[in-house]
């Protein structure tokens, strides 16, 4: 009963140690990595069955006992040796694999493995009542689940009981071992899993943002340019042509191609940082004046009440991008930007007399397809279409926020 209490202390002693390197499983930290984060961990290969391998170990006191002559029937112990150990090697190995773990084939090779250890142990006894804890080690490792704890306590009471069969009050310290084992096994394993898995999904969630900075960037990156420099360019031709005849109204517009490049220039740091909101005035300003200069008559009404800051945003986008499709593609005489509101809604439309063909642009994630997806975030919607009678019409909708409720968020 000694000799048994002091393996059982040796036992505890090595699940101890083998929770300490339980970082060691999940990769731990890569080579030269500081402590507070300095470099980014790196997910090392996950634990396998050779983790498990080296408490077999426990049974060479039998097998010594074998080669000694200690044990009656050494070919029939020798060969309840051999089926133990491939047994226990075949569960170990296939507990690493959901999917194989969860099979009919693992769960009877460990019902094979606990008839084998029940044998062993009430034929010999001695050193043969270590195998409880092993055949614990290959249960935590295949039983991870809500079913684990009485798992546990099912072969703590089988180990103490055939081991109280043949070493008396020394079944106890079996029990215990062999309830140890099953749940700290059970118990590192599957905080492996959970910690390889949150990193997996911190990964993700990392790429995923990258994602999303990386469109929003373009949207906005699409967004500006294009507008500025379709009026740029209108500019430089009204510029061009009243040179020779009026210079003062050329030198007018060449003002206005330096005042929307230096405001081109403040927007593409704004948007570099993320912090840039536009204002619907502002930019129904703007269009006005891209409008004029390309020879279109701006018609613009605007009733309602103020909107919030991010409706505003929206319709802003709406604006420019609308306007610069119908200076740049619709060969228009005049057009129309209508904004009306309530307490609710918002509504926004834009309506040239143009050809109604050569559309706005229609790239994925660029365009009124960009602004599609945004409005939509926002709980609005946007919509592009020929008229029957020539033109285009672009139609933004928009909830509007109310006692501090967000756009698009249900009150």
């Amino acid at each position: 009963m000694t000799r048994t209490r002091g393996r059982l202390r040796g036992i505890s002693c090595r699940l101890d140690a083998w929770q300490l390197a339980r970082e060691s499983w999940d990769g731990g930290r890569a080579d030269g990595e500081r402590a507070d984060g300095g470099r980014e961990e790196r997910i090392g290969p996950p634990p396998t069955g050779f983790t498990l391998l080296p408490w077999l170990l426990l049974g060479l006191g039998s097998l010594a006992n074998i080669f000694q002559g200690r044990t009656s029937d050494p070919w029939i112990s020798g060969l309840g040796l051999l089926v133990f150990n491939s047994l226990y090697i075949y569960v170990t190995f296939r507990s690493f694999d959901r999917e194989r773990r969860e099979s009919p084939s693992t769960r009877l090779a460990l019902v094979a493995m606990a008839l084998v250890t029940c044998a062993l142990a009430l034929a010999y006894g001695g050193t043969w009542l270590l195998f409880f804890p092993l055949l614990g080690l290959a249960a935590g490792a295949a039983l991870r689940g809500r079913w684990l704890g009485r798992w546990g306590w099912s072969l703590a009471a089988l180990g103490g009981a055939v081991a109280g069969v043949k070493d008396g009050w020394g079944g106890l310290n079996i029990a215990y071992g062999t309830f140890l084992s099953t749940m700290v096994t059970a118990a590192i394993l599957s905080l492996s899993d959970a910690v390889r898995q949150l990193r997996a999904a911190r990964e993700e969630l990392a790429t995923r943002a990258v994602a999303e900075e990386r469109l929003r960037f373009s949207r906005d990156l699409h967004d500006l340019l294009g507008h500025t420099l379709s009026v740029i360019v209108v500019k430089s031709e009204a510029a061009r042509r009243l040179a020779s005849r009026d210079l003062d109204a050329a030198l007018t517009q060449i003002t206005d191609i330096e005042s929307v490049g230096r405001q081109a220039l403040t927007e593409v740091r704004e948007a570099v940082t993320g912090y840039r909101e536009g204002s619907l005035g502002t930019e129904l300003d703007r269009a006005r004046s891209a409008l004029t200069a390309a020879d279109m008559e701006p018609v613009v009404h605007h009733s309602g009440p103020p909107l919030p800051p991010r409706a505003e945003a929206l319709l802003g986008w709406v604006v420019r991008e609308a306007v610069t499709n119908v200076v740049r593609h619709s060969g228009a005489s005049r057009c129309e930007i209508a904004v009306s509101g309530s307490t609710e809604h918002v509504r926004l439309t834009v309506t040239d007399n143009g050809t109604g063909g050569d559309g706005p642009a229609q790239g994925p994630g660029t365009g009124l397809t960009g602004l599609t997806e945004r409005l939509a975030a926002a709980g609005g919607s946007l919509t592009a279409e020929v008229e029957p009678r020539g033109g285009f019409t672009v139609t933004a909708q928009l909830p509007v926020e109310r006692e501090g409720v967000a756009v698009g968020a249900v009150a």
